[in-house]
């Protein structure tokens, strides 16, 4: 079973940090992403999917996710959601990012914006050699 802390969000805690271990930034509002619709990748124990890592989609990737039972392209307006195309960032769960990237399918990611629980799930280099924000 993955490690799940508590959500960093709680009165009285420390803010979320990045796997950079700065200051969790803000993954995207339009669409509004996040588990907990809040623009960031958060997470709690409520977050099983683990939704930390803030990824720009691509068509590879979309269509990746659809063939292996995960359509993110198509909305459905009955759950709020737009549907995704290439360009919107989206907080994806850690171990599908982690399926995709051994598939060779794996999205661009932004670091800054991609919470440190995805460490126990990929190590910061690969995360690194995915990423748009670094120089």
């Amino acid at each position: 079973m993955a490690y799940r802390e508590p959500q960093d969000r709680t009165p009285g805690r420390q803010p979320a940090l990045n796997v950079l271990g700065g200051p969790l930034a803000a993954c995207g509002t339009d669409p509004v992403t996040g588990f907990f619709r809040d623009g960031c990748c958060n997470t709690g124990p409520s977050d099983q999917g683990v939704h930390t890592v803030c990824a720009v989609m691509t068509a590879e990737f979309l269509a990746y996710s659809k063939s292996v039972g995960n359509d993110l392209s198509t909305a459905a307006p009955e759950y709020g959601f737009p549907g995704l195309k290439p360009g919107d960032r989206w907080c994806l769960c850690a171990a599908r990012w982690v399926q995709a990237y051994e598939a060779g399918a794996a999205p661009r990611l932004v670091l800054a914006a991609t919470h440190r629980l995805t460490l126990h799930y990929a190590p910061l280099d690969i995360l690194k050699a995915h990423a748009i924000d670094l120089n």
